[in-house]
């Protein structure tokens, strides 16, 4: 493969982590409001600020490169936020909600993840050592947003399992709906 076929392959890398995070910029949101903890619907907030820069970054890169990171839309992230959608649309009850959050999450920052390490090789191997650093520390990032979900999921998981006083057990795992506390 030439350099400048692998330099598209690297463009077209680029250009579906843009759409990915342009997506997610959409998606978190609605995460956040449908989380009943304080601490995952703060992180989904930070996560969401976080989220804002990447897309900053991966612009600065597409203007280095003189290219648009328009063109492309990323159908696995699509994917996951759809998933991440249905879970929203269940009646769980909100700890269980919370930990379903917590899995779509989790299964958006691996893919994310799997992706920056991906462009971040391609920049190296084409002596982009700029882009290279900047998807390093997006990948960082995007590491220790996982490593946060995994904390918050060892309280949630086990508050999800405690029975609740009056709630119908009649499907395993879940329970009937309680009202929405009112902030």
């Amino acid at each position: 493969m030439s350099k400048n076929t692998f330099k598209k392959l690297y463009v077209d890398e680029l250009k579906d982590l843009y759409s990915a995070e342009s997506q997610l910029v959409k998606a978190l949101p609605k995460m956040a409001k449908a989380a009943s903890s304080d601490k995952l619907r703060e992180g989904f907030e930070e996560h969401l600020e976080q989220t804002k820069v990447h897309v900053e970054r991966l612009e600065q890169i597409f203007r280095s490169l003189n290219e648009s990171p328009k063109g492309k839309k990323c159908m696995g992230m699509e994917g996951l936020i759809k998933e991440g959608s249905e879970v929203i649309g269940e009646d769980f009850e909100d700890s269980v909600m919370d930990a379903a959050l917590i899995g779509a999450a989790q299964r958006v920052e691996h893919y994310e993840m799997a992706a920056y390490g991906t462009a971040r090789d391609f920049a190296t191997i084409l002596d982009e050592p700029k882009h290279a650093s900047l998807l390093e520390e997006t990948l960082n990032e995007e590491k220790e947003t996982d490593e946060k979900l995994t904390e918050v999921s060892k309280e949630i998981n086990v508050r999800a399992v405690e029975p609740i006083p009056g709630a119908d057990r009649s499907k395993r795992g879940q329970v009937r709906k309680m009202p929405r506390r009112v902030a």
